[in-house]
């Protein structure tokens, strides 16, 4: 037979366990207010308020007329734009817009389909990196770019302006994001 004293001590011990470990589960509800309060403020960035007003009205006009070259074109697919400021990217401003389909499903070429926003931002990224139009192949491609073509870089007037398209043959998508791209630099 077990001695009461010892259950007993044994059960205030699990007892006071529990107390502790929801005292910790209840004081650790608390943060995630604090964070979502921190989170809900806007971060600095290092554009100016008007530099980033400046984009938003741009890009809408370059994406519209991204959007018109790609019809003339016959082209379905994912435009998009990007501004950094400065000689590096360490942060952007992009918009994209959809041209008829975000997503292309499985054919001949592409018997998995296509999803042509992460093609169009990948061709972003690599701009974004190398500075060159997408595709250059000036350097061996890193893990997650895919190297082709359709994706324009410019130096403007204050950062970096990048242009892409995914939907068509590369030389197409090339021809809609210089559309893109000659709306960004009338400003920025």
């Amino acid at each position: 037979m077990i001695p009461k004293t010892c259950c007993l001590r044994g059960l205030l011990a699990l007892l006071t366990v529990a107390m502790l470990l929801s005292a910790l589960t209840l004081r650790g509800q608390d943060k995630p207010e604090a964070s979502a309060s921190v989170a809900a403020k806007p971060l600095p960035i290092d554009m100016s308020d008007k530099t980033v007003k400046d984009f938003d009205v741009l890009a809408d006009k370059a994406l519209q007329a991204m959007k018109k070259r790609a019809e003339e074109l016959n082209m379905k697919g994912v435009a998009v734009v990007a501004y950094s400021e400065g000689d590096t990217v360490k942060s952007w401003s992009s918009k994209m817009l959809v041209v008829g389909n975000l997503t292309a499903g499985p054919s001949q070429k592409s018997p998995a389909g296509e999803n042509m926003l992460a093609i169009a931002y990948t061709k972003a990224a690599e701009m974004a990196a190398t500075q060159k139009d997408s595709g250059s192949h000036v350097r061996p491609l890193l893990k997650g770019e895919n190297g082709w073509k359709g994706g324009v870089v410019i130096r403007g007037k204050t950062g970096l302006l990048i242009a892409a398209f995914s939907g068509g043959p590369s030389e197409d998508d090339v021809k809609a994001s210089r559309a893109g791209l000659e709306i960004l630099a009338t400003a920025l």
